[in-house]
């Protein structure tokens, strides 16, 4: 049986069922400014969601460039100089997430949030889009999301006033000393939002383990599998 996601937070002002053109829709060329600025892209994708609640779904995936959180196990470092990516237009990044059969946008990065998210997930929105964030949270919250995962990181700690907004915590699990750091940010949740532990993926073997155990003995807590790394797709 599917789980009842009706008790969580829909950040967007919108409803799937309201926004042009229905599922599927290809957005028309007046619809966009050629005058709002672009966002800097280090790749788009299209693939399946690996991580959280939503894993094992099809999503286009942008990411961003540009990221100031410095994670010593980050596996997209290529991510975090901003001006090494190219400033590409709101409208094709848009078109380009349009051309996939899927109806469900993924924006992360880097840090997302370094940059206004605004008119892109607006643009979505219109395209038919769910839009869904993956974000330290370290930035200003910017953007209108149907689903919104906080992933806090020891090197640059969350704003407070994002905790409230999260749809799903995701704390990604290096060593022991993480679990005290995932429950600090789980008392700050709303009560409606799902609590995931990630083992770090160059320390699967070791960490896991933990983590099993660690949800056998707190079990409001749910595993999270890297599965596309496993499936070995993007």
């Amino acid at each position: 049986m599917a789980p009842d996601t009706s008790h969580l937070p829909l950040t967007g002002s919108h409803d799937n069922t309201s926004r042009a053109g229905g599922p599927g829709a290809v957005p028309s060329a007046d619809l966009f400014s050629p005058a709002e600025p672009g966002l800097p892209v280090m790749e788009r994708f299209y693939t399946l969601q690996g991580e959280g609640f939503h894993s094992g779904k099809a999503a286009w995936f942008i990411r961003l460039a540009g990221c100031d959180v410095g994670c010593v196990w980050c596996d997209v470092r290529d991510s975090w100089d901003a001006a090494r990516h190219p400033v590409l237009p709101i409208d094709q990044l848009v078109r380009e997430a349009s051309s996939s059969p899927g109806r469900l946008a993924v924006i992360t990065g880097g840090e997302p949030l370094m940059h206004d998210c605004s008119g892109l997930t607006a643009r979505l929105r219109v395209a038919g889009f769910a839009t869904h964030i993956e974000t330290s949270g370290a930035w200003p919250l910017t953007g209108d999301w149907d689903w919104i995962t906080l992933s806090p990181k020891k090197f640059k700690a969350p704003l407070p006033a994002i905790a409230p907004l999260a749809s799903e915590l995701k704390v990604v699990i290096y060593n022991k000393s993480d679990f005290d750091w995932a429950e600090s940010w789980a008392a700050e949740m709303n009560p409606g939002c799902l609590l995931y532990l990630q083992p770090e993926w160059s320390r699967s073997e070791t960490v896991t383990p933990l983590i099993i155990e660690y949800i056998k003995h707190h079990p409001r807590w749910r595993f999270s599998l890297q599965l596309h790394k496993y499936i070995h797709v993007p």
